[in-house]
This record gives C-alpha cells, sequence and structure tokens, in this order.
C-alpha cells in the first residue's frame, strides 16, 4: 500500500447493503459530478452469459451528485478489504480514487470501482422500461437481479437519498 493511498471505500451500489468487509467507521457522502445507472451487464452477479442482469456503474454527469456511504479500512486491513473487492468487483470495474464530500462539505479522498464505457460489459443508456425487463428476468450466482434494484432502492430511501433513476427503475420492476 502506498503511503498517500487512502483508507477509504466509497459505496453506491451494493457495497451499500452488502458490506461484507470490516470497517472503523462510515460517513454519509457525494460523488460530485457523478450519477448511478444500470448501464452495466452483470453476467458473474446478477445475470449469466446467456441472460445478463443489469447493475450500476458511475456516469460523469456535470452538476449532478452521487450519493452514497464511505467506509473508512484500518490500515491492517486494507490490503486484504482492497484484495476483496478487487474479485468482488471484477466484472468490468476499475479500482479508482475520487474526492468526495460529506454533509458538513469535509472531502475524503476515496477508492470506489467504476465500470466505465470502455469496459465489454457497459451497455450504457436504455429506454428504463427496457433496463426494468432484462432485471425482472435474470438471476444469477448472488441471486435475482430484481432483489438488487428492490434492495438498492430500500437502502437508499433508509440513508435519505434520493436518486430518481433508482426509484423510477426501481418502480418499474415492481
Amino acid at each position: 500500500m502506498s503511503k498517500d493511498a487512502p483508507l477509504w471505500i466509497f459505496g453506491y451500489g451494493s457495497i451499500l447493503w452488502k458490506t461484507d468487509f470490516p470497517f472503523v467507521e462510515r460517513r454519509l457522502a457525494k460523488l460530485p459530478n457523478h450519477a448511478r445507472r444500470f448501464w452495466q451487464a452483470s453476467v458473474d452477479h446478477r445475470g449469466t452469459i446467456d441472460l445478463p442482469g443489469a447493475v450500476v456503474t458511475l456516469i460523469p454527469r456535470p452538476g449532478e451528485d452521487c450519493w452514497g456511504m464511505n467506509y473508512r479500512i484500518s490500515s491492517d486491513e486494507w490490503p486484504e478489504v482492497i484484495k476483496h473487492l478487487d474479485h468482488r468487483e471484477k466484472g468490468g470495474y476499475e479500482r479508482c480514487r475520487v474526492s468526495t464530500v460529506t454533509p458538513k462539505n469535509e472531502i475524503i479522498d476515496a477508492t470506489t470501482y467504476i465500470a466505465d464505457q470502455h469496459n465489454k460489459g457497459f451497455v450504457g443508456e436504455s429506454p428504463l422500461d427496457v433496463i426494468a425487463q432484462r432485471i425482472r428476468v435474470a438471476c444469477g450466482p448472488s441471486g435475482s437481479n430484481k432483489e438488487y434494484i428492490l434492495q438498492l432502492d430500500q437502502t437508499l430511501t433508509e440513508l435519505g437519498i434520493a436518486d430518481d433513476h433508482i426509484s423510477r427503475l426501481a418502480q418499474l420492476v415492481r
């Protein structure tokens, strides 16, 4: 681990409810100029090669904020947490450093995982009803894709995070 590596993980998708790694504290935070979108295919967790599911990634969007959670990791646990997340997020995601902002305007440098448009699973923008249909029927080793969107929507609601893309998509899936 480099001396200046951030010891924070920014979670904006399944990490919000499936925090399967040790952390010291967590803080609500936003990633400015980004939006959460169901634009990444999932063939390893919420779908299969024959029937890919859809999962979230971050998309640059000037003027928008993606709210999520920062998790502070102890320096002793950091190498194992990163190894675990590198494996968990292998389906098209790249580890990135980002600057997040807490509600108190504290800037926290964090590590997150983003599936950008250059990976083979990136599907990009589609009409919400098309995404919803894919989510309704896809299922993979980590469970149904429907469970993923509904759990994400519920978790965001519990955290007080409004996300129109997620809530509209969850409503269509229901």
